[in-house]
């Protein structure tokens, strides 16, 4: 008889769950979600104590909007909780269209079509366009989606850097030969507040018979006529075919949506399959994401005061020798603070002064690169910015 094989004992996943937690830990790098409330006005609670909410995307302050929480209990009261269906099947109500509807007028496009999330417009819609065959160019500080959608897509994919244009205009030449050629960005990069260099893209597009795609998640509500986001802000709105957006940062709810064309939406909606194969959004949320977008139209200074806090809040950086990140605008603000041990006190410093702001560690970011992120809304008041410059002089000092 031949020999019995010996059998080796079975890894217990536990085991390595464990030690890589414990060296996550070594590193200052192991995550822990701790409980916030948000408040009204700015604020949150968080560890007991109340605190002004500088770590969260609400740029409008429209999350604790009245009227927002009235159309949503309202679509509530008649829909109930649930969609109860991915929107092909049944999951799609009057709320659903009236907000692409909308989203389409706000946008000055054809068509909006809705998804999920905003991760899910990303990974779903990249994954559509490109396929094996086709090369995709990816800025390398854009948002985890767009990196998972290209990477989905099974296209050929290439990192370059938006301060290295003439490398991806290489690149571009290069890939002639390829089937189709997407280049994709973030319209303003989540982890610098830089804002990309949108007519200069649009421009290698055309050149080299490109498809640009652009992530407006950080600039819709925020930049441009009206809030209508970078690219308006740069001119290039209708020189951007695919523009997709988010409900869940200026707007103050949840979801995603792309803008284009009526045949771009046509076909991602028989394409896209984190839109065809999830569950649709609740009506409540269509209908008070749809409230923001009217509020937005109805006041298109609203953006205004983000910008007033973000002026006076980088101003004050300065005059603290703690500058923002180089070329950062609007209501993104970093503060790079290198040792994420150093970065997580300074963080714990400050809200026990009663200031949130969010500490950023690899791997979100590069190595060496950890940093304070705050984000200001328009909720912010002046004292509120000098309440935070006062308690950063103090974190900043130990």
């Amino acid at each position: 008889m031949p020999p019995r094989p010996v059998s080796s004992p079975q890894l217990d996943p536990r085991d390595w769950f464990t030690a890589d937690l414990t060296d996550l830990e070594r590193q200052h790098l192991r995550r822990q979600v701790r409980q916030i409330d948000p408040l009204p006005h700015g604020l949150c609670r968080v560890e007991g104590r109340v605190c002004q909410h500088f770590a969260g995307n609400d740029y409008l302050g429209l999350a604790q909007h009245p009227e927002l929480s009235e159309a949503a209990r309202r679509a509530l009261l008649e829909h109930g909780v649930g969609a109860g269906a991915s929107p092909l099947v049944a999951g799609y109500s009057r709320w659903h269209r009236e907000l692409e509807q909308r989203l389409a007028d706000f946008e000055q496009t054809e068509a909006a079509l809705l998804f999920p999330t905003g991760y899910a417009a990303n990974l779903g819609t990249i994954a559509a366009l490109a396929s094996r065959g086709d090369t995709v160019f990816c800025d390398r500080h854009n948002h985890a989606c767009v990196v998972d959608g290209c990477r989905l897509s099974g296209a050929r994919l290439r990192v370059y850097r938006h301060t290295q244009l003439d490398r991806l205009e290489r690149e571009l030449r290069d890939a002639q030969g390829a089937r189709r050629r997407l280049i994709v960005t973030d319209a303003v990069f989540s982890m610098e507040g830089v804002v990309a260099p949108l007519a200069e893209l649009a421009a290698l597009a055309e050149r080299y018979d490109a498809l640009l795609v652009v992530d407006e998640a950080h600039g819709t509500g925020v930049w441009g006529p009206g809030g209508r986001g970078a690219c308006a802000a740069a001119g290039v709105a209708e020189r951007v075919p695919v523009r997709i957006g988010t409900l869940s940062k200026a707007l103050g709810c949840l979801g995603g949506f792309v803008c284009g064309s009526q045949p771009l939406v046509d076909w991602l909606r028989n394409h896209a399959r984190t839109q065809i194969y999830s569950t649709a959004l609740p009506a409540a949320v269509c209908a008070a994401a749809s409230r923001a977008v009217e509020l937005l139209q109805a006041n298109p200074n609203l953006p205004d005061q983000v910008w007033t806090v973000s002026n006076r809040l980088r101003e004050g950086l300065r005059e603290l020798g703690l500058p923002s990140w180089p070329g950062s605008q609007g209501p993104i603000v970093p503060v790079l603070i290198p040792d994420p041990e150093r970065l997580l006190a300074i963080a714990q410093g400050l809200i026990e002064q009663g200031q949130l702001v969010a500490a950023i560690r690899p791997p979100t970011v590069p190595r060496n690169t950890s940093r304070l992120r705050i984000s200001l809304s328009a909720a912010h008041s002046p004292s509120a910015i000098d309440a935070l410059l006062d308690a950063l002089s103090q974190a900043a000092a130990h």
